[in-house]
């Protein structure tokens, strides 16, 4: 029996719905033998199967081919843009979940540019504030009022024919962005909850949209971002920034906490390396140590 490969565009309650590079579309479940394997198979993936001969549109899939990249959270295969999106308000700017996505995006080898809607509701001191911070760092920042289409221009050139996942907590206008982007994508947007002050998670799943010659992915938001499985001594090489000031270590490794002389306490000190991202690198390490602590690891 003949076999195609195509890309999943999305999975959910079991079925994956993949597309050729001829733009065919078919609903696919995993053959037997690969169900009982332990796999990750996740939006973005490409596959190989074969076809179903007494369902027209319907296949089964036989193996996973090599990835690109794979982004752990959210979890998406080959793609070459991450777009970082959070609001500047209303959900106010999280530094740490903004240092939690780069981290995971810096893992996986993925290129990162960083959102930053809701522009128009806050001053824009507020807006170049946040910027200027992760430009000095070498990312790329838009920041847009998705309802209003302001700063969608810049955004929308830079996504043409890439395969992008847009990431971010609830409510900062994740769907909204895309639908911006591109309108005739109708996702659906929920406003953001006065009494908690977090939006709804009005994504259930990924999804990879067409889009110019590429592909936009929507992602589920989160209340929170949890690292399981990362070591802490990986964590500063995930920190572009430090490495320009790690000559200025007496130790080697040094974990730029403790450590009576240290580059990159320094430069947070001299304000070259931004307090807040300081500050999410210890809260990170803090996070993993109570991890590791509650599986009964010793590691300090």
């Amino acid at each position: 029996m003949s076999t195609l490969t195509g890309r999943v565009l999305k999975n959910y309650n079991g079925y994956y719905y993949v597309v050729t590079p001829t733009k065919e579309a078919y609903t696919c479940k995993l053959k037997g033998k690969l169900k009982q394997n332990r796999f990750s198979l996740a939006t973005g993936d490409m596959v190989e199967f074969e076809l179903n001969p007494k369902a027209e549109g319907e296949g089964m899939i036989l193996k996973i081919m090599p990835r690109k990249n794979f982004l752990v959270r959210p979890t998406m295969a080959n793609l070459d843009l991450f777009v970082l999106t959070m609001a500047c308000v209303t959900p106010d700017f999280s530094p740490i979940i903004a240092d939690k996505l780069l981290l995971l995006a810096e893992q996986a080898k993925i290129p990162v540019v960083m959102v930053l809607n809701k522009m128009d509701l806050a001053s824009p001191e507020q807006v170049e504030g946040i910027a200027s911070i992760y430009r000095r760092i070498g990312y790329e920042v838009f920041p847009i009022a998705a309802k209003s289409s302001l700063g969608i221009e810049p955004l929308r050139e830079r996504l043409k024919g890439k395969i992008c996942a847009f990431g971010g907590p609830s409510g900062v206008g994740k769907s909204s962005t895309i639908n911006a982007i591109d309108p005739t994508v109708e996702l659906r947007t929920g406003q953001v909850s006065e009494k908690i002050g977090r939006g709804k998670h009005t994504t259930r799943f990924a999804e990879l949209l067409p889009f110019a010659g590429g592909y936009l992915a929507d992602t589920p938001g989160f209340g929170n971002l949890y690292l399981e499985g990362l070591e802490k001594e990986a964590v500063p090489l995930y920190f572009r920034e430090f490495a320009e000031f790690e000559h200025g270590c007496k130790f080697c490794p040094c974990s730029h906490t403790h450590e009576p002389i240290c580059g990159v306490k320094e430069a947070v000190a001299s304000g070259e390396i931004a307090a807040s991202r300081y500050e999410s690198y210890i809260d990170i390490l803090r996070e993993l140590k109570e991890l590791q602590e509650r599986e009964g690891k010793r590691l300090w």
